[in-house]
């Protein structure tokens, strides 16, 4: 029998408030254990949470960039289970009316658009962090991240493969960091998914028991996680046996996923209405206000850059890749005379390389646009050639002044002059009598051999547009 996959996903972004979503206390990544930590956090009695008005304010961002409805009237909910790191035996989050409902992304699979539906995004806190590492005979909670915000958005069972689940992830991922609610720094946890996957006779419409896979923070990870789910779904229902309805975590280094507990279902969770928090109420002047704040999405970025011809879908999704590395991009074709293509040649060649081997993001880079700007200009304007702009870069990263401090100090600068291009052009032309012959009898191409071995001779100095005239004017007359 042939199988559909399906597969839901709940995304936690968290978001990037300074304060947490009931409380006043810091959200700062990597503070000691209990530093940051209120006595709503804690779970104290006789203290009563405060709702952070600025997490409101993203969640309508958000509800804005997916066209979804954004319902004038929501409130919280107690979401009631018992953990160790859950001090008051309840999460407050949303369930009847969230903020954000019946939305969508459009995103790109194998050349091919498509819609993906988003059901909801609501507010809700986050649980603390049990430390297993802190004693050898205990178990510590940190309850720093306790009450933190988190946005949980969550789509309906319309992906149907890891490929279409990636690709909307990532989307999404972008989104957020371009909208600036959230980091999207997955080491940290800013953004945690979990896989909802099920598998069903192919054409059905009853979907199969599904699993559910928790707290994924690595694209690939959730990647192989998917893929070795619908292995084991396939063997379970090949060999006629049901799929358990469970809660699974993925083990990375056996690339197997393994049984946390039984999946519970929301009438476990007993939800009721919060007796501490008044409903929301957002007017639409409140939205409007919102809307008029909204920066440029990636969609629309990437509508910008695809009028560009010259630059490939390698390009823009690179350039589109974080805020910080569009805004590079465009500080730097505001400040230099290159084209984007040129721009984006170096960005994603040298200058991502130089990034990578220093384990940084455009965010960190140590070289800012203003000092890289010049460098592109003078390569724009071949005043310099490709190779002296390189050595020009490496020393530009490391510090040893601005561009034209490097050119003055190392004496890089191009030959122009006319008589001593003129020898050298013929000089190469004299050695190679067979290549000459062959560009003669057609073979155009062999024109970059020439241009080759005069940049040889040079040391990469003479000017590119002089070489070109003047190897054409001698190889096109020589006998």
């Amino acid at each position: 029998m042939a199988w559909d996959t399906v597969i839901g996903l709940e995304v936690h972004a968290q978001l990037k408030t300074k304060s947490k979503l009931f409380s006043g206390a810091a959200t700062t990544f990597g503070a000691a254990p209990n530093t940051q930590t209120s006595f709503i956090d804690a779970g104290l009695p006789g203290v009563l949470p405060v709702l952070n008005q600025q997490a409101v304010f993203m969640a309508v961002q958000f509800g804005l960039a997916i066209n979804a409805q954004i319902n004038d009237h929501s409130y919280f909910e107690r979401k009631n289970y018992f953990y160790p790191d859950l001090p008051k035996g309840y999460q407050i989050s949303q369930f009847q009316r969230p903020i954000v409902s019946h939305g969508h992304l459009i995103i790109e699979v194998d050349g091919r658009e498509k819609q993906v539906e988003i059901m909801r995004a609501h507010l809700e806190e986050d649980a603390g962090k049990s430390l297993h590492d802190a004693h050898p005979q205990y178990t510590g909670v940190d309850l720093n991240r306790a009450g933190t915000p988190l946005l949980e958005i969550v789509t309906a069972p319309c992906l149907y493969s890891a490929e279409e689940a990636i690709s909307y992830l990532r989307a999404l991922h972008r989104l957020v960091q371009f909208l600036g609610i959230c980091d999207g720094n997955m080491q940290e946890g800013s953004f945690r998914c979990d896989v909802n996957i099920s598998l069903k006779p192919q054409g059905s419409d009853h979907l199969g028991t599904r699993t559910e896979l928790k707290n994924l923070n690595s694209f690939r990870f959730i990647e192989k996680a998917i893929r070795f789910e619908q292995a084991r779904h396939l063997d379970l229902l090949e060999c006629g046996q049901p799929v358990q309805q469970e809660t699974r975590l993925y083990c990375p280094n056996t690339n197997t996923t393994q049984v946390l507990r039984s999946k519970e279902n929301e009438n476990d969770y007993r939800y009721f209405p919060d007796p501490d928090l008044l409903p929301i109420q957002i007017h639409p002047e409140d939205i409007e206000k919102i809307r008029k704040t909204m920066p440029s999405l990636p969609q629309e970025l990437r509508q910008k850059l695809k009028m560009n011809q010259n630059l490939h879908d390698e390009d823009i999704n690179f350039l589109l890749s974080s805020p910080a590395a569009y805004q590079f991009f465009s500080e730097v074709k505001q400040l230099s005379k290159a084209d984007e293509k040129m721009i984006a040649n170096w960005l994603r060649g040298s200058f991502a390389a130089a990034l990578n081997d220093a384990n940084l993001g455009f965010e960190h880079s140590p070289l800012s646009a203003a000092k890289f700007a010049p460098l592109l200009s003078l390569l724009a304007e071949q005043k310099i050639s490709v190779k002296i702009a390189k050595q020009i870069f490496t020393k530009l990263w490391a510090g040893e002044g601005t561009v034209e401090d490097i050119l003055h100090k190392e004496g890089y600068g191009q030959i122009h002059d006319d008589d001593l291009l003129e020898s050298i052009v013929r000089a190469v032309i004299n050695q190679h009598p067979q290549q000459v012959a062959d560009f003669q009898a057609g073979k155009d191409k062999l024109l970059g051999f020439f241009m080759g071995q005069v940049m040889k001779q040079t040391g990469g100095q003479a000017a590119p547009e002089q070489i070109h005239s003047l190897l054409k004017k001698y190889l096109n007359n020589s006998q």
